[in-house]
């Protein structure tokens, strides 16, 4: 046998107290009953003592009900509440369980008490577990879009290392080789050797392109100049691969974007710009780029065969969705629309007010 229930009965008539009693322990339910009928020992008792479940007379004297709810409602955990009352119409109860309160039971009804409690502390139990799932759940969601945030911070900080490794090493290398090559050509009439001279040299300016594909591809320099210029070279290879003028309005009034804002923008352009390509290469695109109101806003259209955006919740791809997480990565988000035979946008909204409040939280950890 376990614990007998301790119930809180909020009552001001002794002997509907003593019918509820009897009612409980002929329905063969274990309980313990304290009975209250003022709101000052109601208050002492609610913050003093635990109760699995506390059943309400509606009128009580000075307080009612609903006011001894908004109470219970205040503390971190509390137990489900039912309304045991006769004077209390049917509208009134829908709207008193519409705040919350478990049950009511009219008291001409007292014999099913029993079955009211259990059900009651049933479905409140299942509740408090369905919301220490959802806790879980999305804590675990954050802990994982944090650690994506961190995996892409550090990616991108590995790529701009390999981009200067290879500018600095290998690029000066082939530079001071090409020099050297050049040299051997100016002062040598050997024809042979010309010949060698002249595939060393053909050889070396495909290291040369190979290396700068490369970096463009890892960290691209052109970051370093400012969003726009970035904005205005992915428009502008977007227009050679695929022979369409791409729109472009350009109404960035500032330059001095933080790092963080430059890298995602110029990812998220530069994905869209490659899905317009690969998915809609004879369509008219349209980039609009903007950082008024202190939001930066950058907008992708195009007039492809767009899709259904089911596809994107059964989809397997990561494409769209790591755009979403670049976009979250700087306190944004991503809009993404799209109607069959009617085109594609993909929207980035990002405050610009993030940053700083960022930096002002890292120097108070």
């Amino acid at each position: 046998m376990g614990n007998p229930v301790k119930v809180l009965h909020l009552e001001d008539s002794e002997i509907d107290h003593r019918l509820l009693v009897r009612a409980v322990r002929e329905s063969g339910l274990q309980a313990q009953f304290l009975r209250l009928d003022e709101q000052a020992a109601f208050m002492d008792a609610l913050h003093t003592q635990s109760f699995d479940i506390i059943l309400m007379d509606f009128r009580l004297p000075g307080f009612t009900a609903l006011e001894a709810w908004s109470e219970v409602q205040s503390l971190t955990s509390h137990p489900p509440c039912v309304i045991v009352s006769g004077a209390i119409g049917e509208q009134a109860a829908v709207s008193a369980i519409q705040t919350g309160i478990s049950d009511y039971l009219h008291k001409d009804r007292i014999a099913e008490i029993g079955r009211v409690i259990q059900r009651a502390m049933h479905l409140h139990k299942t509740e408090e577990e369905r919301i220490k799932a959802q806790q879980a759940l999305s804590l675990s969601e954050q802990r994982i879009r944090e650690l994506a945030r961190h995996l892409q911070t550090s990616l991108e900080a590995e790529r701009a290392a390999i981009s200067r490794e290879i500018h600095d090493d290998i690029g000066g290398s082939l530079t001071a080789l090409k020099l050297d090559l050049a040299w051997m050509k100016r002062h040598s009439d050997h024809q042979p050797t010309l010949t060698r001279l002249v595939a060393a040299e053909e050889m070396l300016s495909l290291a040369l392109a190979a290396t700068q594909r490369i970096m463009q591809n890892t960290r691209p320099a052109i970051l370093d100049q400012g969003l726009s210029a970035c904005v205005e070279w992915l428009v502008a290879g977007h227009s050679r691969r695929t022979g369409k003028t791409v729109n472009l309005i350009n109404d960035l009034t500032s330059e001095a974007l933080p790092d963080a804002f430059r890298l995602a923008a110029y990812r998220i352009v530069q994905e869209a710009l490659t899905d317009a390509g690969k998915y809609a290469p004879e369509s008219d695109v349209s980039v609009e780029v903007s950082d008024a109101g202190g939001t930066l806003t950058i907008e992708i259209r195009d007039s492809g065969p767009g899709f259904e955006l089911s596809r994107l919740q059964s989809s397997r791809g990561f494409g769209l969705k790591g755009l979403s997480e670049r976009a979250e990565s700087i306190g944004g988000w991503l809009d993404i629309s799209s109607t069959p035979k009617r085109g594609t946008s993909i929207t980035l909204t990002a405050p610009l007010s993030w940053a700083t409040d960022k930096r002002q939280g890292d120097s108070r950890e």
